[in-house]
């Protein structure tokens, strides 16, 4: 098997991104927002900051089964946005803390299979 396998290709593979506003004002709101994070979470998406969270997926399709499960989480109010980028995209972002640069964050190493 060669390594350039198109099914791990970084144009092919996307990154996921779950952006999202969501009212805290009353503890209804902050169940639903608890909810919704929550989801996130079980559906494999890790926070990079405060309500962003991206997910590594290995194919369109595959991002295209998670856009409709957040779709499906999603609470009454607020704003979500869900945003795609390449693998290869996803390499060149650039990460600072403070003035410290510190690296991304890097694909899973095997393909989850539940």
């Amino acid at each position: 098997m060669s390594n350039n396998s198109p099914a791990l290709s970084g144009y092919k593979a996307v990154w996921l991104f779950a952006m999202f506003d969501l009212p805290v004002t009353t503890r209804a709101a902050r169940r639903q927002y608890t909810q919704f994070r929550k989801t996130l979470l079980v559906e494999g998406f890790s926070m990079l900051q405060f309500s962003v969270y991206a997910r590594y997926c290995p194919s369109e399709e595959s991002a295209e089964t998670h856009r409709k499960r957040v779709q499906g989480a999603l609470p009454p109010s607020g704003q979500v946005r869900l945003l795609s980028v390449t693998d290869r995209q996803f390499e060149t972002m650039q990460v600072f803390h403070g003035k410290k640069r510190t690296p991304t964050e890097q694909p899973p190493a095997q393909l989850m299979l539940f």
